[in-house]
């Protein structure tokens, strides 16, 4: 299981190893500066705030490390577990609801591959592999999302949700009441858009990007 102590650790790690402090990194990133402080890890109220999926993507490629660099970081034992987690291009996620459970979970069989990828512990996770640029400039073809229909969403998290048209998008989240899901588009200009409840099968938070 991925260590919240662990993660952070391996940001300051890896803004070690290339003569910077945390703050450092941030601003080679092209995130805010104080993106990685100490008391952004966690909230008022004690509990641990995880950094974004594509805070890590952009630290990666400011460094150039790779994905596998950083979990030897977050893990220099080599002993973080490994588990081999449900595959799907988005193509075939989009062509049949019978593919996900209710609550969003892969059901398997025809249309299902299989890659390995850290264990989350109790997270449940599955990997999209984008394909064209539907979630373009983001996410292109070929990237793989680690999604998870199970872990607590917050505003500003990057999700995934499907509707009950087929249609799969990733967008920022702004609300989620009984009602609505209120989203926001990754390009800046773009207007926030409410979907009603009734019209979306399910929502996954963005866990990681492979990019």
């Amino acid at each position: 299981m991925l260590s919240h102590e662990r993660v952070w650790a391996a940001i300051d790690a890896l803004a070690s190893r290339h003569g910077m402090t945390a703050s450092g990194l941030a601003r080679k990133a092209g995130l805010d500066a104080t993106s990685f402080n100490k008391s952004k890890r966690t909230s008022p109220e004690g509990r641990d705030r995880w950094p974004s999926t594509e805070s890590i993507a952009k630290i990666l490629r400011a460094t150039g490390a790779t994905l596998e660099d950083f979990l030897r970081l977050v893990e220099p034992s080599g002993s973080l577990r490994r588990s081999t987690i449900p595959l799907i291009g988005l193509t075939q996620a989009a062509s049949g609801a019978k593919l996900f459970t209710e609550e969003g979970l892969p059901v398997g069989g025809p249309g299902w591959d299989e890659i390995d990828f850290p264990d989350f512990g109790q997270e449940k996770v599955f990997a999209i592999e984008v394909t064209g640029d539907s979630m373009a400039p983001l996410y292109r073809d070929g990237d793989i999302l680690i999604v998870s229909p199970t872990a607590g969403l917050r505003k500003g998290d990057r999700v995934v949700f499907r509707l009950n048209s087929g249609e799969i998008l990733a967008k920022e989240l702004r609300r989620r009441s009984a009602k609505t899901l209120e989203v926001g588009a990754f390009e800046p200009g773009q207007e926030d858009r409410a979907i009603p409840a009734e019209d979306v099968a399910w929502v996954a938070r963005i866990m990681w990007a492979r990019q």
